[in-house]
């Protein structure tokens, strides 16, 4: 089980240390003029055109969850140590070393966005958007009884939800339009044309741990990796059974032959806005409802699914050959262990085809009648990724105190954490330059990884004419 643990904690880790190029930036949904609202909802559109600058258009780094690596890295109590540790240091104290974990579900995610080049202009009838962006999406999942069961195993049963981390890449060639219907309604679209980089899955299903009978601890879960990536492949190595005839073939490594695109696929995102009144607007998207089909997908997973210890019975010490010699029993266990505690391919690996991320949102703005220049808005999001799926609440303030300049503050409540956001946005006339953050960068190690995991900053400079 060693191996598939470490499988599983490196993707963990690798999320949550993240630090990954611009997501979509929720604060600034209520900003009229902020350049990249049509990726928050296709039915918004920008009173100017627009060419962004290559790679400094929208730009910026975020993590978010309700783990990080604070959790994980401790100072080592240890005089004369190192001077960083992990939880699993038996000097810190049990109640210290797990304080950090949710007693639930420990989750990661994160969702991001390069805009490689993008550009915005009105024709059609409408206001149409053509973009280049490179996208991340990536999380985890890790129940706190792995933790409690790893800091401190004791004589009883832990049942554990299911473990999993996913990392997805892949390129996106974006076609939008907008349009004005009547005084009412706004809707918008667009297509995206879809370039696989790659695609990783661990996951740890059917978890258990039952060390609470003296005669039999049983140990059991269903591990299995799927990657897609062009030229990737699982290295297996050949050995030997210790007592049973024949071998057996395990994962030892992996190896990218070449790098490029691994599959393509189609999406869609779909936007509506409705002025109820002067001072009442709502609005509703679907982004990235699409999916993937990889070319192909190298499968890997434990060949037995349980590992049953019920002791040593009857040793016999005259002959370590005899089937109940020490010997002979202890290499009994090692062979149901390494069937248990190795991943090996299962051959004749196809492709497969994967469903994106979607997310969902809906708001509602309010002008205040009183004073036209300042709004108030309240934006649902939520993202849709299976059990990596989070949701937010957020509360904005919008103010346009002069016809180039305007931006805001929010509060936000989600799966996570709450949080506090801002955005400024200038756009006279010829440029558009805009700095915002959905969530505060809180303490960070001296790498600038932040200690707590939630992290998000955002800006851009794009040519407007």
């Amino acid at each position: 089980m060693n191996r598939i643990l470490r499988l599983l904690t490196a993707a963990t880790l690798f999320a949550a240390s993240c630090q990954v190029q611009a997501q979509d930036l929720n604060t600034a949904y209520f900003t009229d003029e902020f350049t990249f609202r049509h990726d928050l909802n296709p039915a918004f559109g920008n009173e100017m055109n627009y060419v962004s600058v290559p790679m400094l258009g929208n730009f910026g780094v975020t993590t978010m969850g309700n783990v990080g690596v604070g959790d994980i890295l401790f100072d080592n109590p240890m005089p004369g140590g190192k001077k960083k540790t992990t939880f699993m240091n038996p000097y810190i104290s049990d109640s210290e070393a797990l304080a950090g974990y949710s007693k639930g579900n420990n989750r990661i995610a994160a969702d991001a966005r390069i805009t490689i080049l993008s550009a915005g202009f009105k024709a059609f009838g409408g206001y149409n958007t053509v973009e280049l962006n490179s996208r991340v999406d990536m999380g985890a999942v890790v129940p706190y009884e792995l933790f409690e069961f790893a800091r401190n195993v004791g004589n009883r049963s832990y049942t554990f939800n299911d473990i999993r981390a996913r990392a997805r890449g892949y390129g996106e060639l974006a076609f939008g339009h907008s349009r004005q219907l009547n005084e009412k309604w706004r809707v918008g679209g667009k297509v995206k044309i879809l370039m696989g980089l790659g695609q990783a899955d661990v996951s740890m299903t059917n978890t258990k741990a039952d060390l609470s009978d003296a005669n039999q601890w049983v140990v059991q879960t269903q591990a299995q990796a799927d990657v897609s990536m062009k030229g990737f492949l699982f290295k297996q190595k050949s050995k030997e059974y210790n007592r049973r005839n024949g071998s057996y073939e395990y994962v030892d490594d992996m190896d990218v032959d070449g790098f490029g695109i691994g599959g393509f696929g189609l999406a869609f995102d779909f936007g509506g806005v409705y002025r109820l009144n002067d001072d009442i607007t709502l609005s509703a998207a679907l982004n990235d409802l699409g999916f993937i089909a990889w070319s192909k997908n190298a499968h890997a997973e434990n060949i037995a699914s349980s590992f049953v210890f019920n002791g040593f019975h009857d040793i016999d010490v005259s002959d370590r050959d005899h089937p109940q010699s020490l010997e002979s029993q202890a290499d009994d266990y090692g062979d149901q262990l390494a069937d248990f505690a190795h991943l090996h391919t299962t051959g004749g690996d196809g492709g497969r085809t994967t469903g994106l991320a979607a997310t969902l949102r809906v708001g509602a703005e309010y002008v205040l009648p009183t004073y036209r220049p300042l709004s108030f808005g309240l934006l649902s999001t939520t993202r849709l990724n299976g059990p990596y799926t989070w949701t937010e609440a957020r509360l904005s303030a919008n103010y346009r105190p002069l016809p180039w300049l305007d931006g805001g503050v929010s509060f936000a409540a989600n799966s996570f954490s709450v949080d506090l956001g801002w955005v400024v946005n200038v756009h006279p006339k010829g440029f558009n330059v805009f700095i915002g953050m959905d969530r505060f960068i809180g303490k960070m190690t001296k790498e600038c990884i932040p200690l707590n995991s939630k992290a998000s900053f955002s800006a851009g400079f794009n040519v407007t004419f």
